[in-house]
């Protein structure tokens, strides 16, 4: 059987869209499970909302129960923050059968160094979000946020979604896509010619010219209204992307 490997992002898991954990729990099965996968990548905002590993909803425990039916049968599962999920720590993890990845990682991807990452850093034009995101990374943000109150930890969570709609809808669709000059740095940075992401929502896979080589970068889709998932092989590499039943 052909090895594989499988890419996932952006399905903002809640409880107000069992039908994307139902389209999610049925990729599980009809693609990892009992097949022969290398390893299962998640590159961010899996939940739409994460507010502390103490809070481990009915959803949360299923979507963990799958993920470590995963890992059980000998799949690894990978994960990398998300601007929705990146206060995710090692407990929820461990309950998931997942590995955390630092935030920008490089992987052998069948003889090709990839850099995988979220994606949402690489957004550089949108400065109020850089801002933010600058703050809640740092060492002292997390830490003070999880030593709040879970019920001020929900409100919190509540009203940066609101704000952040709000903000989203007054800005151009190109203050939100990533920057190449951004996407450049990130190739030099960790001396590679392949990159994984997601966050843009815009699956798409773009390639730039670069002395003599060639570099490409893969975006992942959302799940909103598909599944939708990266697969390579050690012979090529496919978008996919499945109308949900």
């Amino acid at each position: 059987m052909t090895r594989k490997t499988y890419f996932i992002a952006d399905l903002h898991l809640s409880e107000n869209r069992p039908d994307i954990s139902a389209a999610f729990f049925k990729f599980l099965e009809s693609n990892i499970l009992n097949q022969n996968v290398d390893a299962l990548y998640i590159l961010g905002d899996f939940f739409e909302v994460w507010v502390g590993d103490d809070y481990v909803t009915e959803l949360a425990s299923d979507v963990a129960k799958h993920l470590k039916a995963v890992s059980h049968a000998g799949t690894p599962v990978y994960f990398i923050h998300g601007n929705r999920d990146f206060i995710m720590r090692e407990q929820y993890a461990n309950l998931a059968g997942m590995t955390l990845l630092s935030e920008q990682a490089v992987i052998d991807l069948y003889g090709t160094p990839t850099v995988i990452l979220h994606g949402d850093e690489m957004c550089t034009q949108d400065t109020e979000y850089q801002k933010f995101r600058k703050k809640s990374r740092g060492w002292w943000w997390p830490k003070l946020m999880l030593a709040m109150p879970l019920w001020y930890r929900k409100k919190i969570a509540r009203n940066a979604r609101e704000k952040s709609k709000l903000s989203q809808a007054d800005k151009p669709i190109e203050i939100l896509d990533v920057v190449d000059e951004t996407v450049l740095e990130t190739f030099k940075k960790h001396d590679v010619s392949n990159m994984i992401h997601g966050h843009t929502h815009r699956p798409n896979v773009h390639t730039y010219p670069l002395n003599n080589k060639t570099l490409t970068r893969t975006v992942l889709g959302d799940w909103y209204t598909q599944g939708s998932y990266l697969v390579v092989t050690p012979q090529s590499q496919k978008l996919i992307s499945t109308p949900f039943a």
